[in-house]
């Protein structure tokens, strides 16, 4: 099989997740709090997740929870959080014609508001992010980010992970698993420093998780998938042949990207905003070591942490989903504030719907080819019911997320869905902040 990997049309890649209410002056207030400090924007969307986030979520009544599962023994192998504190995941077993299949999501971090595709008075979430620098680390390992003892110890399983038929035709019987996010590098770091108390060992947490799983019955599957969106969509692509090293050769295994395009790419001012964070997140946290050697004989370590130089080198089918708009990079990397001294992004980065026709063209500028790239403002839509497959998701040709990917992976038809230009795509759910 080979991989189906071709990304298309623009697209502006990191993660808004999440969408959660909150009165503007308290925002004006706590960021006017901030603004004389060097807390950077990761940690104040982190704070205000804490605030407004997971408690306020939005969950379905009839969403699927699962408990928390921590990895005994992983301590021993030096696999823990930022905080010394063992790893974890969410396991639901599988049933009838799945109970030997498995699917691994790698976590985003923040869970995915199940509401209305618009909403006012929204506020982003840095989601599962990283951190580049002792600071933002530090402030990390107090918080679900970085620390165990602050998971929430049971999780909604919708979207992909759904254990319905009519919300997951073709993935709802599979051993699903969630694994927690705690270290800040996409599972990929490798260090420490005692002195702030730190540990960086993402790349520990992922074998520690994955020996676990396969303890637990995952060395029988006969189909496997490996999923993950935002950061661990990038995860996903730093992992992927890898993960189909556990397995036999007659183990089907495949890949799933969801919103993890990270793209190397100059910011309105021409900057390189988005360079410049990660490679702080590689220095501090040993990345180098555990990234692919095909990148980094003939690049940069910082280089090969962008998914846009590893996925020639990927040898494991890699199915590719991304919104053309990514919300966070147009907020964030593309037209941060930094780049943009004068606010002529503001609107722009709030609602799609203002952007003017010469900012839609700065965004459509840089392109590379893709499996199902909608042009909507969006970020994640693997999690989500209301993106994954519902009466109203965005559809491609006439088909949703859930069934492209489906189709994809038992090799049903050959998906290479890519949308039309914007503004032409009505079944968008895009995400609009004020």
């Amino acid at each position: 099989m080979g991989k189906l990997v071709e990304i298309g049309v623009v697209f502006c890649v990191l993660f808004v997740m999440s969408r959660w209410v909150a009165e503007s002056s308290e925002l004006d207030a706590f960021f006017n709090r901030n603004s004389s400090s060097d807390v950077s924007f990761l940690e104040s969307m982190s704070h205000l997740e804490s605030v407004y986030g997971v408690a306020a979520a939005a969950v379905p009544p009839d969403a699927l929870m699962v408990g928390l599962t921590l990895v005994q023994g992983a301590a021993a192998k030096g696999a823990v959080c930022l905080d010394g504190t063992l790893p974890g995941y969410h396991l639901h077993r599988g049933f009838g014609t799945g109970a030997n299949s498995w699917l691994i999501q790698l976590e985003v971090c923040a869970r995915l508001f199940d509401g209305e595709p618009l909403l006012i008075k929204v506020v982003p979430t840095v989601g599962g992010g990283w951190c580049n620098n002792l600071r933002s680390c530090i402030y990390r390992k107090k918080t679900h980010r970085g620390s165990s003892t602050l998971f929430e110890k049971q999780i909604p399983f919708t979207g992909l992970l759904s254990n319905k038929a009519e919300e997951n035709p073709d993935f709802f019987n599979w051993n699903r698993v969630k694994v927690r996010y705690c270290d800040g590098a996409s599972f990929a770091g490798d260090s420490e420093n005692k002195a702030a108390g730190l540990q960086f060992r993402g790349q520990r947490i992922w074998r520690a998780a994955v020996e676990d799983l396969m303890s637990k019955g995952m060395h029988n599957a006969n189909q496997a998938l490996l999923s993950g969106c935002s950061a661990g969509g990038l995860a996903s692509i730093l992992h992927c042949d890898e993960f189909q090293g556990l397995f036999p050769g007659s183990t089907k295994v495949k890949c799933l990207s969801d919103a993890g395009l990270f793209m190397d790419v100059a910011d309105v001012s021409g900057g390189r905003t988005l360079r410049s964070f990660f490679a702080g997140v590689v220095s501090l946290q040993g990345v180098k070591e555990n990234l692919p050697s095909t990148c980094t004989d003939h690049l940069d370590p910082t280089s090969c942490f962008f998914p846009q130089n590893l996925i020639s080198s990927i040898k494991t089918p890699l199915f590719i989903l991304n919104a053309a708009y990514d919300s966070w990079q147009v907020q964030e990397s593309l037209a941060p504030a930094t780049a943009d001294p004068q606010g002529t992004w503001h609107d722009c980065k709030l609602n799609n719907e203002r952007c003017s026709a010469s900012q839609i063209q700065f965004l459509q500028g840089s392109k590379q080819n893709g499996l199902f790239l909608n042009s909507c403002f969006a970020h994640c839509q693997s999690e989500r019911q209301d993106t994954w497959f519902a009466d109203d998701s965005p559809i491609i040709n006439n088909k949703p997320v859930a069934l492209a990917v489906g189709d994809w992976y038992f090799d049903r038809a050959t998906v290479k869905a890519v949308d039309c230009a914007y503004p032409c795509d009505r079944t968008c759910h895009n995400l609009v902040f004020k």
